[in-house]
């Protein structure tokens, strides 16, 4: 079966331009089968060059390597992923939504304070480290 096998880890990670360590990380998340030859060495099938632009592909829109390897198994049992994908995506899509929102309303008060300080400079008190900072009430 090794001779299916053809390509040592060195190979993959040169034709993919992934780090041998990061191969290894996968094989360990089971997102990446090799077998080991007599003389200790990991061999892949030619398959696995796909396999490794499909899992950085995936990062690339923000899938998590557990995302992925959902996706595989899916497609392992032989079925199309695609609407897991889309879910997923659209999941994303949602959550960056949220943290737009929180990110404007964060830069909103931000200039809000930015405004109030230029409009009147707080005076020191006794024990401030900086009094713009001091005026700035603790949230519950």
């Amino acid at each position: 079966m090794i001779a299916a096998l053809s390509l040592r880890i060195g190979e993959v990670a040169k034709q993919t331009g992934v780090a041998v360590g990061t191969l290894r990380y996968y094989e360990s998340l089971g997102l990446l089968q090799s077998e080991r030859g007599a003389n200790g060495y990991r061999y892949y099938g030619p398959e696995a060059i796909h396999q490794v632009q499909f899992i950085k592909k995936a990062q690339t829109l923000g899938f998590s390597l557990g995302d992925v390897g959902e996706i595989l198994t899916v497609h392992s049992q032989g079925d199309w992923p695609c609407q897991l994908v889309q879910a997923r995506l659209n999941a994303k899509i949602q959550k960056l939504e949220a943290q737009i929102a929180q990110m404007i309303a964060f830069k909103t008060e931000l200039e809000q304070y930015r405004d109030r300080w230029a409009e009147a400079q707080p005076h020191p008190q006794p024990g401030d480290i900086c009094p713009l900072i001091e005026t700035v009430p603790l949230a519950p």
